[in-house]
């Protein structure tokens, strides 16, 4: 679907023609407008997180998906 939004609102969120984005209701009568982080901002945000678990972490995939 495509949506037409204000000159105003793609300025301030500094969209570009492809830009992935999120609307949200946030309210009645108005909504919000997030522009989804592209892959380099994901990344980036993951490696804040790198270094934070014990050098001997070993994660077990069955270990995680096992049901009770």
């Amino acid at each position: 679907m495509a949506v037409r939004l204000p000159a105003a609102a793609v300025d301030a969120l500094e969209l570009k023609e492809g830009d992935d984005i999120d609307i949200l209701i946030a309210g009645s009568h108005s909504f919000e407008i997030k522009k989804k982080p592209g892959a380099g901002e994901l990344l980036s945000r993951l490696r804040q997180y790198r270094g934070r678990l014990p050098a001997d972490f070993k994660f077990d995939r069955l270990k995680a998906h096992e049901q009770d």
